[in-house]
């Protein structure tokens, strides 16, 4: 057991966020979290990180237990370069390693009657630093900044020279290197392109450690989550397996229990009812009274929780575009200017018809939000983009940047469609559950989730019947993601996405388009299509490229090919010597430690100097591995 919350309550003015909620925490746990926006999650994730207090219930955790929590809004020193900020998150780890050395050096010339002391302070350190897993430390820094996309990243950077995504990412690095014994994780998904995602997913699934992990990100609760934690009304329920499984389990729970409660309020009814026909019948006062107190001692059962009300979601329109949607003719897009110009992508060449429903995915930097932006006219590029005849676009930004933070929400809308009554305003907001006081509240009081529902409200009032949308389940939580999904599915016009949402992906689009540097690679299907055939169609690449008649191609890709076993094989090589050096200098610590070789000074420096030329040894194998991996 790592953490044990019984009964745990905590009341923010007087209004109950967590109602006696119980949970335990195993070694090697894997809990998703969820629950829909504001509903006390990361309240939740601050008094098991101690960050916050509680109200009533205890809290018991394993001793020394170290939590890693990463937050959404993580801060980094961004005066630190990428190498000092990494490093600074193993401080204790280099700290001990220092001392270590520095202690090993101080028993190799200290007198007998030092010595014992020396020795004591040398186990603790020792432990301390395997604690840690400190002798792989650098290994663990490199494989995870590799897998976080940053392996091409100059390590003597900024880190003030990171996008905010990129600092939201680096942030996660930090918090993963420390291998804390439970790892919390907010949000961990976004910025992340699927080669992250699949790392990250690989990662905590092998994680030697506990999982509590938040996401709205469906598919990731999937692939790692061993139970599913849902914060509802104040309450915690839990259940077993990942996303699809707490569906079904929810689903059947409810059902049982307003099963239990019918059956309850009838039996209760039927009591009531014999009391009052009897009441006043003295032949029937012994029954009577025995009836009362089986009322009075019945234990009622909690009415299941309502069900929440869902999002209306819809997106009309009144005009049919011609067949030809958007045409782009050799598109090219350059952000930057002089030194600093990147060309993102070019060649590009696409047409997208009418109905169709077109999701864009590409590594991130590709350009994707960009290349939407472009064809929106907001961005310059090189080449031909026209739209259709009877086109009529609506645009979500994934900044929502098209909403003025100081109006109301009212207002916002009321100013798009000035006709519009305040009563066919609210009506519609209420659809997004944007209703009562909340429509007169300024824009900038809203959460993001609240902000991307009254962007969605203005396109549903526009009636377009094309919809070029930038990640548009980025702010919403589970709930509004499959109301959303729902919309796009049943949406008769056009649709082309940015996104990562794998769900979404899944079940919105019928065409994925990847986007590379060099154009784009059409997927007529779905999100399971396009990971089934991107393997297929590397593999033809690759046979084009055997049966090409250019040699000097051919010969390259044998030679990378021939490097890369080597490669390969000398790191395999290198881990065998660097696990039998690890044994090796365990098994000498060992043996320095014993009574016998503490009271012979000559054999104890001679194991501490093997000790010394082994570490060294070690230390020049894990630097060769690291240049080679």
């Amino acid at each position: 057991m790592l953490i044990t919350l019984i009964s745990v309550s905590k009341t923010f003015l007087d209004k109950p966020i967590l109602k006696n909620i119980s949970l335990s925490v195993n070694d090697r746990d894997r809990i998703g979290l969820l629950g829909i926006n504001g509903v006390g999650k990361s309240t939740l994730l601050n008094i098991i990180s101690g960050g916050l207090s509680y109200d009533e219930g205890t809290i018991s955790s394993k001793p020394g237990l170290r939590i890693g929590y990463l937050k959404q809004n993580e801060a980094l020193n961004s005066s630190n370069t990428l190498k000092e900020e990494i490093e600074d998150a193993l401080k204790e780890v280099f700290e001990t390693r220092k001392a270590i050395q520095e202690i090993t050096l101080k028993m190799a010339n200290s007198p007998k009657d030092e010595y014992g002391s020396l020795s004591a302070e040398y186990d603790r350190l020792t432990n301390i630093y395997n604690a840690f897993d400190g002798h792989n430390a650098e290994i663990r820094i490199n494989t995870v900044l590799n897998g976080m996309g940053f392996g091409s990243f100059d390590m003597n950077g900024r880190i003030s020279l990171l996008s905010g995504g990129e600092k939201m990412r680096f942030a996660m690095c930090k918090i993963l290197v420390q291998n804390p014994e439970l790892l919390i994780l907010d949000e961990p998904t976004n910025h992340l392109d699927f080669e992250m995602l699949s790392w990250l997913e690989q990662y905590l699934s092998s994680y030697k450690g506990a999982v509590i992990v938040v996401s709205h990100d469906r598919y990731f609760l999937d692939a790692v989550s061993s139970g599913i934690c849902e914060l509802e009304n104040g309450e915690l329920v839990r259940y077993k397996g990942g996303y699809s499984s707490f569906l079904k389990q929810k689903e059947e729970r409810i059902k049982v229990l307003s099963r239990e409660y019918e059956k309850q309020q009838r039996e209760l009814e039927e009591l009531r009812d014999y009391v009052r026909r009897n009441i006043a019948k003295s032949s029937s006062t012994n029954s009577v009274g025995s009836r009362v107190k089986a009322l009075e001692k019945a234990e009622l059962l909690a009415k299941p929780n309502p069900k929440p009300k869902d999002l209306i979601i819809s997106f009309p329109f009144d005009i049919e575009p011609h067949k030809t949607v958007l045409e782009c003719k050799d598109m090219s897009l350059t952000v930057g200017k002089g030194e600093n110009a990147k060309t993102l992508f070019q060649n590009l060449n696409l047409e997208i018809l009418k109905g169709e429903k077109v999701a864009f995915v590409g590594r991130n930097g590709i350009g994707k939000s960009s290349f939407l932006k472009a064809i929106l006219k907001k961005l310059p590029y090189c080449g031909s983009v026209k739209w259709g005849g009877n086109v009529k676009i609506s645009y979500f930004d994934q900044e929502l940047s098209s909403l003025d933070l100081n109006a109301t929400v009212i207002d916002s809308v009321h100013r798009k469609f000035p006709t519009k009554t305040e009563y066919e305003i609210r009506s519609m907001l209420a659809r997004f559950l944007i209703e009562d006081e909340d429509v007169f509240k300024r824009v900038k009081e809203m959460s993001g989730a609240n902000r991307a529902k009254i962007v969605f409200c203005i396109i549903s009032f526009e009636r377009s019947n094309a919809l070029v949308l930038d990640e548009p389940t980025n702010h919403l939580d589970y709930k509004a993601k499959e109301a959303l999904e729902l919309a796009l599915r049943n949406y008769e016009g056009t649709i082309i996405a940015v996104s990562h949402d794998r769900y979404l992906l899944q079940s919105v689009p019928n065409k994925i388009i990847e986007m590379t540097s060099d154009g784009a690679v059409v997927y007529n299907g779905n999100y399971d299509y396009y990971k089934e055939h991107k393997v297929v169609s590397n593999a033809q690449v690759m046979e084009k490229k055997d049966k090409s008649n250019n040699a000097k191609e051919y010969e390259a890709n044998r030679k990378n090919k021939a490097e890369d076993r080597k490669r390969r094989a000398k790191l395999m090589n290198l881990e065998k010597e660097i696990g039998i050096l690890q044994n090796e200098i365990e098994d000498l610590k060992i043996l320095s430690a014993s009574q016998d070789v503490v009271s012979d000074y000559v054999r104890l420096s001679e194991i501490l100097d093997e000790i010394s030329n082994k570490q060294n040894k070690l230390d020049e194998l894990e630097t060769q591995w690291l240049e080679l991996s």
